[in-house]
């Protein structure tokens, strides 16, 4: 049995770092990214070390690993995360329909012009429930659902971040295709972009941890295609736009979602890669969500919306 002092050790905040740095295996990037020194960062793990008696991380090289002690650990926080989030979710589901907040997740690169039009509605009818809507990275929306910290996630799938689906759900929204943005007169007549065509200029493209980069460079090597020679990077695909098109001779990009939505922006040729690079933007959420009377009101809210007009209308016509 822990004494106090000991207990303390083992606070929300300990376990959170320690979980961090099992993700990232880098005391110097897991203390930026919880915005804290390596020092104070090493500081409370040997607190850790010092209560269990043992080790948590070995190194080789520059390199860091798990001790059996601390797979062990890790698995306990895990569990103590879990029972947390069951007994928030269980508290959740008692409380009333109409009142209350829900949070979202929206991927960033995500067209968002749909379901804000959907919340606007929706706040409408449910002047109760406090809306929030996060524009978040892949990572943030991840540790996000795992931690409770939002209740939907809007994001595309798949996805090898969600490694165990025990617990969570999915409702798929639409299929996105990546669409080749470019000024080549012989590919719009073709009306199809093989891989090889895509590369055939300079790129701009999203940051290199991104969901699309990482499933563009996925699908381009499992053709044995040489993925596109990238000149810059951004966040959001107005940027890349901007950036392709006051360029010359630059290709990008965007989802069909995109395109659809901000055709009159678009001044370049928009071009079907083939084979297709796809992907299914979805609702993900642990399974007990939807139990939780405000997130079944919810979705049965937004599936009436979607009866009266369909999502790609609502791209086509929200230009």
């Amino acid at each position: 049995m822990l004494d106090e002092k000991s207990r303390r050790v083992f606070s929300s905040k300990a376990l959170n770092y320690f979980d961090e740095l099992t993700k990232n295996m880098s005391y110097t990037k897991t203390a930026q990214s919880l915005g804290i020194t390596q020092p104070a960062l090493t500081q409370q793990i040997k607190k850790i070390e010092h209560v269990v008696g043992t080790p948590l991380f070995y190194s080789m090289g520059k390199k860091i690993y798990l001790t059996d002690a601390g797979t062990a650990l890790l698995d306990a926080t895990h569990d103590i995360f879990n029972t947390i989030n069951t007994v928030t979710d269980k508290i959740q589901q008692e409380s009333s329909s109409t009142t209350g907040k829900i949070s979202i997740g929206l991927l960033a690169t995500t067209e968002s012009v749909v379901i804000e039009d959907f919340i606007v509605e929706y706040k409408k009818n449910n002047p109760g429930i406090e809306i929030e809507l996060n524009s978040l990275t892949r990572k943030d929306i991840w540790e996000n659902i795992q931690n409770n910290g939002i209740d939907l996630a809007i994001m595309y799938l798949p996805d090898e971040n969600i490694k165990n689906w025990k617990i969570y759900k999915s409702k798929k929204i639409i299929s996105d295709n990546i669409m080749l943005i470019h000024n080549s007169d012989r590919i719009n007549k073709k009306g199809r972009a093989t891989y090889k065509d895509a590369v055939e200029r300079p790129w701009a493209a999203y940051l290199e941890d991104y969901y699309l980069s990482n499933l563009l460079t996925e699908y381009f090597r499992d053709a044995l295609v040489d993925t596109p020679n990238v000149i810059a990077r951004f966040s959001s695909p107005y940027q890349l736009l901007k950036f392709a098109q006051e360029s010359e001779n630059i290709y990008t990009g965007l989802p069909l979602s995109f395109c659809l939505a901000h055709e009159s922006l678009i001044k370049l040729y928009q071009t079907p890669l083939e084979p297709a690079i796809s992907s299914e933007l979805s609702f993900v959420y642990r399974e007990d969500k939807e139990k939780i009377p405000r997130i079944k009101e919810f979705f049965e809210e937004w599936s009436s919306f979607l009866d009266k007009v369909g999502y790609i209308e609502r791209l086509k016509s929200s230009r």
